[in-house]
């Protein structure tokens, strides 16, 4: 039953159960073994009654005693045999689809918009392996022997027959009622619990401004608004299992006595004998016993149905990246050509008709007011996000060419919203590669300018930041986000708005390590709503609502784009004489830039 985690093809999870088929082959035949071995407690009270208390021989009665003495402990191996095998069936689903799940949690968020907390195929495939591993499967795997059962009966008596017959057609009812009325409940409860869950990721993950902010009311009511009706959902599941259960148990507790006075009745006309009554009475149960086990794992059966399908669904859905030829690494160009970019889940495009072409060694700065589509480029750009309408390459090869992992490889990415791991500085930086080395680490700090900063830490590189970088000040996870950006020597790096929580310092520190990106070769993409941002670029990209208004070298964009500089003929009208020594006014940008920007004038200097 051995598997490996190598790539599923189609049906992943039926790939993965079809390896597996050899284990439910013998875990069918083990139940084979189980259900005629289940026939030692009728068979052994029938010569109980039959033989032993007419004969009254106590050798007979010693050697029946011990006989179904060593037939039930067989059964009791068996049946932990065939429990054990089902636990590890469960175990290597898991092993051979828990990567793909994982990578479906983070896939999803850049295909589509979640509405919970983003681990439902996790929870699904949890649910799914416990399934397996349970005692529903055992049930399904007993079903057919009830015909057996059924027959076995039958040969008893016919009325006896029938009688288990009756009894069977009614729970197999109860369990199409049991369908019909546990499966919507049972997917509004999946839904509400995964909303729940991302409220309740949400409340911990901002503790500190709603604390701040006195938020805990509106908190607390919108936590009653998605546990209300999960409370309510689950009571009514819980009555309609609650119900369907006791009432499965009445019927085959009622039935089996049904059974036995029937028997009695038989026995009485002298048609069969005590020890047949007592004997159909025990298989009878014993034949209606695997549907009470199915109803009373009804729920967890829907679960896992619905599970495997929403796990199947996404699974083929999602594009995969295997078998991708290796491509040489990009040294020479950028382009992007004529792009559309929908965030995922909306219908509107944030981006519009994009192109461009860089060369290594060029620096481009985009700007723009806020929902310009700036940081929705940089998106589309990294190939975090698919692209419905045209191609970004690399060296003439579209993006898409590449595995992700090799991809990632040769980009820098710094996001808007800096995310750090649980973890060490060190492997933060290193992308958490098992083979980093530390020559890597420190060339990729000394590059962002963070080596000083990290070696005043507690405990330097090795130093534990918590999850999301919680012990790190927000200038510190961002300039340790660039190191990690610039981790392995990347051809592009693309930095959306790397200054909006730097000091001065940071600053100047910033502007070096984009020129001495430069001076290597590398193209460098800037997202920046302060000017500092773009002092070491030379190109500009003007941005507004999704589209390109502007793009070349910076000089000539601002000049394009910004109010004209009062000239000295100006300045002497207003009587204020024009002095070299005194700094330019700022140059206002227009309203499609953001009202409130504004950069000084730059002389022009050659920033490669």
């Amino acid at each position: 039953m051995s598997m490996n985690n190598q790539a599923l093809p189609g049906n992943a999870i039926a790939v993965a159960l079809r390896k597996c088929r050899s284990a439910f082959v013998n875990v069918g035949m083990l139940s084979c073994v189980a259900n005629i071995l289940m026939l030692s407690g009728p068979l052994f009270m029938l010569q109980i009654y039959d033989r032993v208390l007419t004969s009254r021989s106590l050798p007979t009665l010693a050697v029946l005693v011990g006989l179904v003495f060593g037939l039930f402990i067989f059964l009791a191996l068996v049946d932990m045999i065939r429990t054990r095998m089902l636990l590890r069936v469960g175990h290597q689903i898991d092993v051979a689809i828990n990567q793909k799940t994982f990578g479906l949690i983070m896939q999803l968020p850049l295909v589509s918009r979640s509405n919970g907390d983003g681990l439902q195929p996790a929870r699904d495939l949890d649910q799914l392996r416990q399934f397996i591993g349970s005692a529903g499967p055992i049930a399904l795997f007993d079903m057919p022997w009830m015909p057996i059962y059924l027959a076995i009966v039958f040969l008893f008596h016919p009325l006896l027959g029938f009688a288990a017959l009756a009894g069977i057609v009614i729970l197999v009812v109860l369990s199409f009622v049991n369908e019909v009325l546990t499966v919507r409940h049972v997917r509004e409860v999946s839904m509400l619990f995964a909303r729940r869950s991302a409220l309740g990721e949400a409340g911990r993950r901002n503790a500190e401004t709603v604390r701040a902010l006195g938020m805990a009311p509106a908190m607390m009511r919108k936590w009653s608004e998605v546990h209300d009706p999960l409370l309510e959902r689950s009571r009514r599941l819980g009555d309609v299992m609650g119900t369907l259960t006791s009432a499965t148990k009445a019927i085959r507790l009622l039935l089996q006595s049904m059974i036995l006075a029937l028997g009695a009745y038989l026995a009485v006309q002298q048609l069969v004998t005590p020890g047949v009554m007592i004997a159909a009475s025990i298989i009878t149960a014993r034949a209606l016993s695997p549907i009470e086990q199915a109803i009373g794992h009804w729920r967890n059966f829907v679960g896992a149905r619905q599970a495997y399908a929403r796990l199947n669904t996404l699974l083929s859905s999602l594009p995969g990246d295997d078998g991708k030829t290796a491509l040489p690494a990009p040294m020479k160009t950028l382009a992007v050509e004529n792009i559309v970019v929908v965030p995922p889940g909306a219908k509107t495009p944030s981006v519009q008709g994009v192109s461009f072409e860089l060369k290594a060694g060029d620096g481009l700065g985009i700007i723009g007011p806020s929902a310009a589509g700036k940081s929705s480029l940089a998106r589309a750009i990294v190939g975090v996000w698919l692209l419905p309408k045209g191609h970004v390459r690399l060296d003439g090869a579209a993006i898409d060419q590449w595995h992700p992992e090799v991809l990632g490889r040769h980009i820098g990415y710094l996001p808007q919203d800096i995310e750090l791991f649980d973890g060490t500085v060190a492997e933060n930086i290193s992308r958490f590669e098992e083979e980093s080395s530390d020559e890597q680490i420190v060339a990729a700090a000394e590059l962002a300018g963070v080596h000083e900063l990290i070696v005043k830490l507690v405990d330097g590189y090795e130093t534990q930041i918590g999850e999301s970088g919680s012990t790190l000040s927000a200038g510190q996870r961002q300039r340790i986000g660039l190191a990690r950006a610039l981790y392995d020597d990347p051809f592009l790096i693309v930095l959306d708005e790397p200054n909006s929580n730097l000091d001065s310092e940071g600053e100047v520190a910033l502007t070096r390590t984009i020129r001495q990106l430069r001076a290597r070769d590398k193209i460098v993409i800037v997202i920046a709503h302060r000017p500092s941002a773009i002092d070491a670029v030379e190109k500009v990209l003007v941005m507004a609502e999704g589209c390109v208004k502007a793009f070349g070298p910076k000089v000539e964009v601002l000049k394009s784009v910004l109010a004209p500089v009062p000239t000295p003929a100006a300045a002497k009208k207003q009587n204020k004489p024009a002095s070299s020594s005194e700094p330019l006014p700022p140059l206002s940008i227009p309203r499609f830039l953001g009202k409130t920007a504004s950069v000084h004038a730059m002389p022009k200097r050659d920033r490669k």
